[in-house]
């Protein structure tokens, strides 16, 4: 039956980019839509992409073209990183009928428009799309904007020049995503530790975590992404707060000291080695997570090998790897010594490998204790209908109980899996 209209909202990519999907949902709720986060036929479809790779490009593409297909006469909006870096010709040729960069003039556009297809199209004959779910997790955004030129990235190209959010904002949000039931809060931005640097006075992402430790009721907090050079003492000091959660996403991109001059990252080997002792000293337990390139330009098979020492130094908790892809408009492009795709395949898959690990060692080391786990959803996991949660530290735990969902319970860690751990009750044997 015909009722409010229907919106999609479907998300490439980064935490960065779940935050803007939700603030847009937000948006197009108040406008009159209902809004879902998945494919199906719609009045209206919102594509939030992604354009850190090639393959990202592809997906990007993909999705375009397949929404347009689904429903010819919906309203298709496209934002995000792709048309930034493809250019707005591209996505409208795919099937776009607007196109709206990544700051917040260009969600309000959107909302405008959708707003103004209401006025001119009925609905289509649908269900009506179930309320929206109380949320688990929430994204904030407090950042937006990269002034670093990193050799290999065309996100200053896609995302614009630093633009921090005072706190006020960033705390009326995350009090807004408590409001709806979140219980855990993750503050997101392009780069996250330069927030600050632009407002008056300059101040520094400690203050930020102070100001929403203080100022809400958040009762979890996790930080998204960070560079060794933000590692100071007066952040580590904030983790006396439980509600911080111990987990740290450091990225790396490469072990050797040569590569990472010519990356251009402001950091040295030796400075993320620091950072990581630094965290493990002050938040025994913690989880860090990092980024990696597989091939970048002129890497050689010795620098590869420094890489994959670093990373077993430091013990990762997850790798994030990716083989090194060349983009338009960035140095590395540019660089010889551009190695074959096998090359990068190789290293990528040597990567993978141990990755997997790395992962299972990190999971292994917590077996046998008690951890808080946020519950999210229900999940098929070899052959059982099992709640599927989070750690404070990240891992991923799968438990069989009556609704689970948004509670938050202390969990005896057992079983480890190719992908998380199994749950138990506190006091049952593992």
């Amino acid at each position: 039956m015909a009722g409010r209209p229907l919106a999609a909202i479907l998300t490439l990519g980064c935490k960065l980019n779940l935050a803007d999907s939700e603030e847009i949902a937000r948006g197009l709720r108040a406008a009159g839509y209902d809004v879902i986060d998945h494919v199906c036929e719609a009045d209206a479809f919102v594509v939030n992409t992604c354009s850190v790779t090639h393959v990202a490009d592809q997906k990007s593409r993909r999705l375009i073209r397949s929404v347009r297909r689904l429903s010819p006469h919906a309203a298709v909006a496209v934002t995000g990183c792709f048309p930034q870096s493809a250019g707005e010709d591209a996505a409208l040729a795919l099937g776009a009928d607007l196109v709206v960069g990544t700051r917040d003039a260009g969600k309000s556009r959107l909302v405008e428009f959708m707003l103004g297809r209401l006025a001119t199209a009925a609905p289509l004959s649908h269900e009506a799309a179930p309320a929206p779910r109380l949320h688990t997790r929430a994204f904030v955004k407090a950042q937006e904007g990269c002034n670093d030129v990193c050799a290999f990235c065309v996100v200053p190209q896609t995302r614009g020049r630093e633009e921090s959010r005072p706190v006020v904002q960033v705390v009326a949000e995350v009090e807004r995503a408590v409001e709806t039931g979140a219980r855990e809060v993750v503050i997101t931005g392009t780069q996250l530790g330069a927030w600050g640097r632009d407002l008056d006075p300059p101040r520094q992402p400690h203050h930020l975590i102070a100001g929403l430790l203080e100022r809400t009721d958040v009762p979890r907090l996790r930080f998204s992404s960070l560079q060794p050079q933000d590692i100071t003492p007066e952040l580590l000091g904030l983790w006396a707060d439980p509600r911080l959660m111990p987990h740290f996403h450091l990225a790396l991109q490469s072990g050797s000291q040569r590569v990472l001059e010519t990356m251009r990252r402001r950091y040295s080997r030796r400075d993320f080695l620091e950072a990581t002792e630094r965290i493990n000293a002050a938040i025994p337990g913690a989880a860090i997570t990092t980024d990696v390139i597989a091939g970048f330009p002129g890497e050689t098979e010795e620098e590869f090998e420094d890489t994959l020492a670093l990373c077993r130094e430091v013990g990762f908790a997850r790798l994030h790897c990716f083989p090194y892809s060349s983009r338009n408009r960035t140095l590395a492009a540019r660089l010889p010594g551009q190695l074959p795709d096998a090359t990068r395949k190789a290293r990528m898959e040597r990567l993978l490998a141990l990755g997997d690990e790395l992962s299972a060692a990190f999971r292994q080391r917590f077996r046998a204790t008690v951890r808080p786990v946020l519950w999210e959803g229900e999940r098929t996991f070899a052959g059982e209908r099992l709640w599927q949660g989070h750690t404070d530290n990240y891992l991923t735990v799968y438990m069989s109980g009556k609704n689970l969902h948004n509670h938050l319970t202390p969990v005896l860690i057992g079983e480890v899996y190719h992908d998380g751990v199994r749950g138990n009750l506190p006091g049952e044997a593992v």
